[in-house]
């Protein structure tokens, strides 16, 4: 299988209102796959959908070798879901909860234990594992959460704002958690408002709005709509040098701001020599010279902005 989910035209509507509008998208196999967009654009209703806990309207999608709407048990035993709130019993301990839960996946006694054992571990929480979960933080909670989406060892794996609300320290270990994911060759749909936790996991970007605005890496995306740049910063007003650049025939633009200089061109790699040698002409001493990045958050923004 290398495609790990495959949608067609896949619709929800609500009394009428569209809350998802015809995506359609391939997500590989092994891929961490940042699922973004503003709260109320339609992201938990697609995630339902793909885990076939609503049915959707019109289209179809194939998730884990399962297609929707036909094989839906099937499809839910080889997914895993962490929601927006955990749903744990908070009078049980940590370690009755995933036993719950293991029985509910159908897992043998033996296998269960193995896996409690080894979850709990693994996401911090063993020496925990008798305690009441009410007793738990909100970053706790969560990595237990996290836990139970993953004791039947699904293929994919659907996480809804896994790091929201937790403190730096569990939301590294739970960031490094999903790339020991990613490295098992499982495939994460992952849903964020953390932006530069999205561009530090994701190798697949989506952003969406409804319907998907612009799928693809966060380099890709970066590119096509910023382009490659470079950023000089000078010694003394940088305006003064701005019709060199503009100058070079593999110039698209270039500004200045106080002592920077930032120029749009093709080919940085190549093109940053002739640039240098060209100012340097012009009398301009140069005190650096840098790759122009753009954030994810730039990329996002532009992208809803001009959806809104």
């Amino acid at each position: 299988m290398t495609h790990a989910i495959e949608t067609h035209g896949l619709t929800r509507r609500f009394d009428g209102r569209i809350a998802v509008e015809g995506l359609s998208l391939t997500i590989e196999a092994g891929t961490v796959f940042g699922f973004l967009g503003p709260n109320g654009a339609g992201k938990t209703t697609t995630v339902r959908m793909l885990a076939a806990l609503i049915a959707p309207t019109d289209g179809d999608a194939v998730v884990a070798g399962h297609t929707l709407g036909v094989d839906d048990t099937a499809l839910r035993g080889s997914v895993g879901i962490l929601t927006e709130q955990p749903g744990l019993y908070d009078r049980l301990s940590a370690r009755q909860n995933l036993r719950y839960f293991a029985r509910l996946y159908d897992l043998e006694a033996a296998r269960a234990d193995a896996q409690v054992e080894r979850y709990l571990h693994l996401l911090e929480l063993w020496d925990r594992r008798d305690e009441p979960v009410g007793t738990f933080s909100k970053g706790m909670r969560q990595k237990l959460a996290i836990a139970r989406a993953l004791l039947h060892e699904p293929s994919v794996v659907f996480l809804d704002e896994p790091t929201a609300a937790l403190d730096p320290e569990a939301a590294r270990t739970v960031r490094d958690f999903v790339k020991g994911l990613r490295a098992e060759g499982r495939t994460i749909f992952l849903t964020t408002h953390n932006l530069p936790e999205a561009d530090e996991l994701c190798d697949k970007i989506g952003v969406f709005q409804r319907r998907l605005l612009r799928m693809g890496s966060p380099s890709e995306l970066r590119a096509e709509l910023f382009g490659a740049g470079t950023v000089v910063r000078l010694v003394g007003d940088a305006s003064r040098y701005i019709p060199v650049a503009r100058s070079l025939a593999f110039v698209r633009e270039a500004r200045a701001d106080g002592d920077v200089l930032t120029v749009q061109l093709d080919d940085p790699d190549s093109r940053n020599p002739d640039l240098v040698d060209a100012l340097r002409a012009a009398g301009a001493r140069i005190r650096y010279v840098e790759r122009l990045q753009h954030s994810l958050e730039d990329v996002y923004l532009r992208l809803v902005g001009a959806h809104k």
